[in-house]
Order: structure tokens, then C-alpha cells, then sequence
């Protein structure tokens, strides 16, 4: 059940994320700027004006949630993308950034290259970061 709900909140994050991100961001500077300014009273004489940590602590947070909910899990994939090419071996089913499908059937390693067979004695060159997944299904031989 606990499962279930975390997909329920990813999928509605994945929905409105950046529209909850663009108001979190504009609520918290007028946060900033009502703590900035006294929320809008003048001071009085003799009192002591807001503590600089209590006047940054929005632009923090926004930080903060910034990181924790774009930053982070960009930075993830890119590192499990990155793996999935240094994996890259003879015989692999792939798809290309750019949509053809084929099976690896060489490695230039010195240039970066794969050499992708996508029809019966048709081999096409890709680079290697042009890949964008694995097929998982078996290779046709």
C-alpha cells in the first residue's frame, strides 16, 4: 500500500511539479520580502532589526526544495544513463536518441563509436551517447 502512494504523489509531482514549484518560488519571495521589510510596519525606535538568518531562511528553503525535487534526481539519471553506455557490449539491442533501433555488432573504442546493425547488411555508426536505452528483448540472429 506504502508503494502505491508513493507512485500516486510522483505521478501528480510529474504533473503539476513545476506549477507547485513556480508558486512555492513566489511565496516565498514575498516571505522574504514582508521579513526584509518589517512585514510592511516601520520600526520602532530602539528595536532591533530582523536577524539576518531569519531573512534569508525562504531563499534557503526555495534552495533546498529546489535541490531535493529537480537538482538531485536529474544528477541520478544522468549518472545511471552514463552507465548504461560504459555497459554497452557486442550484441546489445539499442535505440538511438533519434529513434532507430539495432543491435550492436562493433565497438570503436577509441572514438567513442558503436556500429549498429538495423536491417540484414545494413550497419549504420552512432556515437555512443546517442543511445538512449537498452531493448531488453533477445537479439535477432
Amino acid at each position: 500500500m506504502e508503494k502505491f502512494k508513493s507512485e500516486r504523489v510522483v505521478a501528480v509531482f510529474k504533473k503539476w511539479g513545476e506549477g507547485f514549484l513556480f508558486g512555492m518560488f513566489c511565496v516565498l519571495l514575498f516571505t522574504g520580502k514582508v521579513f526584509a521589510f518589517g512585514g510592511g510596519q516601520p520600526t520602532p525606535e530602539g528595536a532591533e532589526a530582523p536577524n539576518m538568518l531569519v531573512t534569508m531562511f525562504p531563499f534557503i528553503l526555495m534552495f533546498v526544495i529546489l535541490y531535493l525535487l529537480i537538482i538531485r534526481p536529474q544528477q541520478k539519471k544522468q549518472k545511471d544513463h552514463q552507465r548504461m553506455v560504459d555497459e554497452l557490449k557486442k550484441g546489445d539491442r539499442v535505440v538511438t536518441s533519434g529513434g532507430v533501433h539495432g543491435t550492436i555488432t562493433g565497438i570503436k573504442e577509441q572514438e567513442g563509436i558503436l556500429v549498429v546493425q538495423v536491417a540484414k547488411e545494413v550497419q549504420i555508426e552512432v556515437s555512443r551517447g546517442s543511445i538512449s536505452r537498452v531493448d531488453e528483448r533477445k537479439a535477432k540472429k
